[in-house]
């Protein structure tokens, strides 16, 4: 079957490795379809998936979310792992902390693990998703979960909203990033959310950290740490990269268009929205 000539070709972006964390998979707010076009657009010799990448929370209320879109990015990381001779680590996050019975677990290219540690020629990074160290996920389960049922509201008043701004010409607003940011910001103070992953970095005698988890992407120094956090993929669509020179990055998804340029649209397809 030949391709149609009309439909431009893909024009792949190469990283030397790719972390991508939280994209709660099965939820209705996940941006699937720009995650499977970073992911089908982009070569990488690892891919490291830092947690939450499906949200067991969401899918055992009984809400069907799932979709072909969702099956269809663990079917490009399966494509990285069997067709593109790509190493892929898996890291147990909260939302699919039913793994942790399994951990460690090395399958050919596929590692699922609670930690990694990820060599450059500046230092070792230790990669975690970062749960541990949030006091309120850590000691109080029932407020976690109570959390993420009032987030997925939070989500859903945001689409209303936004909606409503689209009628009025208004540009997208992320209310619910918005307030998230806030209650995270309140729970980091408290428990001490960075200095605790400073500190395990410093124990692992690794230059810097890479984690996941409070959905807010960070690139800074904690001390002499190496704070890297790749944000998420319900709202921020951030993640970070290790470019061919070995130099990381926090890339938002609209810098990767920039990089790849816009996405070709296949028949049928629903195209990646805009980018918030």
């Amino acid at each position: 079957m030949t391709s149609d000539p009309r439909t431009p070709s893909p024009r792949f972006i190469r990283f030397k490795t790719l972390f991508l964390s939280d994209v709660h998979l099965g939820t209705p707010d996940c941006k699937v379809h720009e995650v499977c076009d970073l992911l089908r657009r982009s070569r990488c010799e690892k891919l490291v998936l830092n947690g939450d990448i499906i949200d067991a929370w969401h899918l055992s209320r009984r809400r069907n979310n799932w979709t072909t879109a969702h099956t269809r990015f663990i079917r490009l990381v399966l494509r990285k792992l069997e067709k593109e001779n790509t190493e892929v680590v898996y890291l147990r996050g909260n939302h699919d902390d039913l793994l942790h019975r399994f951990l460690p677990m090395r399958l050919a290219g596929l590692s699922i693990v609670n930690e990694h540690v990820h060599q450059t020629p500046q230092g070792d990074y230790l990669v975690v998703h970062g749960d541990g160290f949030d006091q309120v996920t850590t000691n109080y389960h029932w407020v976690a979960h109570l959390g993420a049922i009032g987030y997925d509201q939070l989500l859903r008043l945001n689409r209303v909203y936004n909606w409503w701004r689209r009628l009025r010409g208004k540009e997208y607003f992320s209310l619910s990033k918005a307030i998230k940011a806030r209650v995270k910001q309140a729970i980091s103070f408290t428990g001490r959310y960075e200095e605790q992953l400073q500190a395990l970095a410093t124990e692992k005698n690794c230059r810097g950290i890479i984690c996941g988890h409070i959905h807010t992407p960070a690139d800074k120094f904690v001390g002499p740490i190496h704070y890297l956090n790749s944000g998420d993929w319900v709202e921020s669509l951030t993640c970070i990269v290790e470019h061919l020179d070995r130099r990381l990055e926090v890339l938002h998804y609209r810098d990767f268009l920039t990089l790849a340029g816009p996405a070709p649209v296949a028949a049928g397809s629903r195209p990646p929205g805009r980018p918030s």
